[in-house]
């Protein structure tokens, strides 16, 4: 029944969105082909910059409506066969005022930068972006665009890039390997949706660009100019070769002042390939990787919560075509959840309205999320496991998409398998549907059902089977925003290959929000508010949590921020009802060149969950980053929270994530990681005696770095961390673990 149902739902949306087609017209540039090379150095003294195509960056679209440029900016352009040559000439006429450092790759945001928007495809739905500061330091990432710009950073690509400061601004060269970019084979001319973008902090942070957008149509790929041409692209063998290895060795010692028990040294080869089998199909494969971990995550507080935490992948296997394999509102594939592989192999491509990627890996250390209605945990499983992963999804009329997603994880008497049919429909200009479904059957093992209890407190069945249903209606124009959703997931719904947090409930929301747009260079120059309603239920039919909230927020000078909430939710929590209510206030600015301050606080009634009581909660956030000069920047972040019961202190928890990095030029770095936790208990407020905490917790990690890196596969690291805690046998922090490590990879590109 439920396949014939999800059959019926992909057959009906698929003719629902051919219903919805539009049609965009624009103008398209006729892009230059010449046969030069040319040095990328950030000087433009080749002849064939003069002839190149030129794009002007006209529009300031950083307020309600597009105004022209104050700043003048240049795009030129040309392609030689290998590569998509791009030059900007950005003027200035305060060009003492040019914010740049020497960066580390995707760290660019403070500066003054410029850059390049490419839907290859031609099908405004998805593109690549390349941005470059004055001096030459890059950032890139994907952005998708079916249901507003979404961006991501994480995806990296080898290409070249150089700046350099004039007497009347800043020039940026760029030169951008076919072989990283993906588009369709054709022996016909091609058109691609490209847009020039120019960000530039001063007082205000101006987004200057080729196109003039209208915030009345949510797309924006599909306002973007157009340049056809490609047609002289020399096919290659587009091979990418990197071997790896790595080094380390890790000491331990089990008691505090104890001797330490040297490791061994532990040398690991490994080999990736990237093999580009067309222009728009790119296989990867791995042999005994080096996953490690290179630079810490950020730090996080786990106290008083009862979810599992979340990190973001890193590992550039996994990232290279990760957008292949996203759906439109359940987070089913989180490759972090293959912790420990010997291999993998991935198939991902693009031809014509059709996407498809496929994912087949092992891994030694088989973890996954255990959700529940209000808490979720990690079960870890000692065996090995096998993973496959299958994507495809269509492209439907103009704004519009149906997929298909497959996941499997399987191992000695365990195995999880998600089937998923997913799609958004555009509606409108302004309006869209994004919807999914489905459907989970899981065995597990006897540690598994005897460690985890479901809602009831029963333990975890043998075989579990459930379904997850998700839909959401936006309406979003220059002035207002409309947003209906609904969810429903069944108590033994398990995405193990996946992210999701919260199972066994039925929820509905309700919310909308309105803007407003002051002059350019007014002290408050954009601002609004949102609100929402929902309400939640089980699938017994208990109501679980009903939650309104009202939010504010101003944009203004000094490149301020600043968003004002107040919450106010009855939640059930271990068969209890509590009223929850809370004030949230975040703000951020950049009061001079090179330093950003921000803050989130939160004060009200929060749920003490380690006792099933009412508390008083107090959470401050700040952060500072601060270029001190062009090649020291220093990024200080802590996190404070507090819980009170009747007037009493139940707990106070510090955590302070430090990161100072050196510059030494655009290749080369030195990076110290400081991470140190403190959680303060009155272990006589805790009702359960029998399973006391410690009345002092406390955490620390160092980690020193030296990085060289030519492209984010040729690098060499050499580094050093240890970490250490408090036992209870004596009052201060020892550390219990230390490790260096090196790690050198090399690719080679055919």
């Amino acid at each position: 029944m439920f396949i014939r149902n999800m059959f019926i739902v992909c057959i009906a949306s698929y003719s629902f969105a051919t219903s919805a087609e539009q049609t965009t017209t624009r103008d398209i540039s006729q892009l230059i082909h010449a046969e030069a090379q040319i040095t990328v150095d950030g000087i433009l003294d080749e002849d064939v910059w003069k002839n190149a195509t030129r794009m002007e960056l006209k529009y300031d679209n950083t307020h309600g409506e597009s105004q022209s440029a104050k700043v003048k900016t240049e795009m030129f352009l040309y392609e030689n066969g290998k590569s998509l040559n791009i030059a900007f000439k950005a003027y200035d006429p305060n060009p003492e005022l040019i914010r740049a450092s020497l960066r580390n790759r995707d760290d660019i945001w403070l500066d003054d930068n410029v850059g390049v928007i490419i839907d290859s495809f031609n099908d405004e739905r998805a593109g690549v972006e390349f941005f470059v500061n004055p001096l030459g330091a890059q950032a890139e990432g994907t952005m998708t665009d079916t249901n507003g710009w979404d961006g991501d950073g994480s995806w990296d690509a080898i290409w070249n890039s150089a700046g350099k400061l004039t007497d009347f601004g800043y020039v940026v060269e760029m030169s951008i390997p076919f072989s990283s970019l993906r588009f369709p084979e054709s022996n016909d001319e091609l058109v691609w949706n490209i847009a020039g973008w120019r960000n530039h902090p001063r007082d205000i942070k101006s987004r200057l660009a080729t196109y003039q957008r209208d915030r009345n149509i949510k797309c924006n790929l599909c306002q973007f100019g157009q340049i056809k041409g490609f047609k002289n692209v020399k096919p290659s063998k587009n091979l990418q070769i990197t071997p790896t290895i790595t080094a380390s060795r890790v000491d331990e010692r089990e008691t505090p002042r104890g001797d330490w028990t040297e490791g061994d040294i532990d040398v690991e080869p490994g080999i990736d390939v990237r093999w580009g089998i067309t222009q728009d199909m790119v296989l990867n494969a791995t042999l005994n990787p080096d996953f490690s971990q290179v630079e810490a995550d950020s730090g996080q507080l786990d106290i008083n919560t009862t979810n599992a935490l979340f990190y973001r992948e890193k590992r550039p296997f996994f990232l290279d075509g990760s957008s292949y394999f996203d759906t439109s509102r359940l987070n089913l594939v989180h490759t972090r959840n293959i912790a420990d592989p010997d291999y993998g192999i991935k198939l991902t491509g693009k031809t014509n309205d059709h996407s498809y990627g496929l994912i087949v890996a092992d891994d030694q250390n088989t973890s996954f999320l255990m959700p529940g209605r209000s808490s979720s945990d990690v079960a870890t499983l000692d065996r090995k496991s096998t993973v496959a992963i299958g994507r495809y999804k269509v492209d439907v009329g103009d704004r519009s998409n149906v997929g298909v997603l497959v996941t499997n994880r399987e191992g000695e008497d365990y195995s999880n398998t998600v089937l998923s049919i997913d799609g958004n429909y555009g509606l409108s200009d302004v309006d869209s549907i994004r919807y999914q479904v489905a459907r989970s059957e899981t065995n597990n093992p006897f540690v598994v059902q005897d460690e985890f209890e479901n809602d009831n407190g029963d333990a975890i069945a043998s075989e579990q089977s459930g379904d997850a249903l998700s839909v959401i209606y936006n309406r979003r124009t220059k002035n207002y925003k409309l947003v209906a959703a609904y969810d429903n997931r069944d108590e033994d719904f398990r995405a193990d290959m996946g992210f999701v947090r919260k199972v066994n409930f039925e929820r509905i929301v309700l919310g909308g929000g309105q803007f407003w747009y002051g002059e350019a260079d007014s002290l408050i120059n954009q601002w609004g508010y949102s609100t929402d309603w929902d309400k939640s239920y089980d699938q017994s039919g208990k109501m679980i949590e009903e939650e309104f909230e009202i939010f504010g927020w101003m944009e203004g000078a000094k490149q301020s921020f600043s968003e004002f909430g107040l919450v106010a939710r009855e939640r059930l929590y271990d068969g209890e009802y509590f009223d929850e209510k809370q004030a949230m206030l975040f703000a951020k600015a950049i009061p001079i060149a090179g330093l950003q301050v921000e803050a989130f606080t939160k004060i009200g009634k929060q749920i003490d969950y380690a006792n099933t009581r009412l508390g008083d909660v107090f959470v401050f956030e700040p952060e500072v980053m601060w270029d001190v000069n062009q090649h020291l920047q220093v990024n200080l972040s802590h996190e404070y929270s507090q819980l009170d019961i009747d007037g009493s202190r139940l707990y106070t928890a510090n955590l302070t994530d430090m990161r100072i990095g050196y510059q030494f030029d655009m290749r080369s770095t030195l990076k110290l990681v400081l991470q140190y936790t403190k959680v303060d208990r009155d272990v006589d407020m805790y009702l359960d005696k029998d399973d006391l905490p410690d009345a002092v917790s406390r955490y620390f990690s160092t980690q020193l770095i030296y990085s060289y890196k030519i492209n984010p596969q040729t690098l060499f690291y050499i580094g050093y961390s240890d970490g250490g805690d408090q036992d209870n046998e004596f009052n201060k922090l020892e550390r219990n673990q230390r490790t260096v490590f090196t790690k050198f990879s090399y690719a080679w590109q055919m």
